[in-house]
């Protein structure tokens, strides 16, 4: 039924939650699975400060190639399973990257937990499922990762 499933990650226990649906499904409908990280940017800078360039790119290459083995473990696991995965990183906006990359990889179908991170960031930041939600013109699966006994 699937032939390209985008699964957006964020990194955390609660994201991965939906793991098991995908690769379920994948399974069943041979369908190739896209994992999706967004890099955060990992500097806000007031109005007059001043950074040390070499080390913020230097910071920015360290946090990519963490992301990089992240999203490889992940794609390892499910090749293991005999399911065809790739991995895409991006930096921009999360919604607006999850249906960029939804829309060049040709996705029928997006598979997010509906929460990721929670506390003050999802207060900051608003709900990524529900931004993808209102946006998305396929069809999405959402679950519900509320369990914070996943965090530890």
């Amino acid at each position: 039924m699937y032939r390209t499933i985008l699964v957006p990650l964020d990194g955390s226990r609660r994201a991965e939650a939906i793991l098991p649906h995908v690769q379920h499904m994948a399974k069943q409908s041979r369908a190739r699975v896209v994992l999706l990280k967004v890099e955060d940017e990992p500097l806000l800078l007031d109005r007059d400060e001043v950074i040390d360039v070499e080390h913020y790119h230097a910071q920015l290459e360290r946090q990519r190639e963490r992301d990089l083995v992240y999203l490889a473990d992940i794609q390892n696991r499910f090749n293991l399973e005999d399911i065809s995965a790739d991995i895409r990183l991006t930096r921009d906006a999360v919604v607006k990257s999850i249906l960029k990359i939804a829309r060049d990889v040709s996705a029928d179908l997006i598979a997010m937990a509906t929460h990721g991170w929670s506390g003050l960031m999802r207060v900051s930041y608003g709900s990524v499922a529900a931004g993808v939600l209102q946006a998305a013109e396929l069809p999405l699966l959402l679950i519900r990762s509320g369990d914070d006994r996943l965090e530890q």
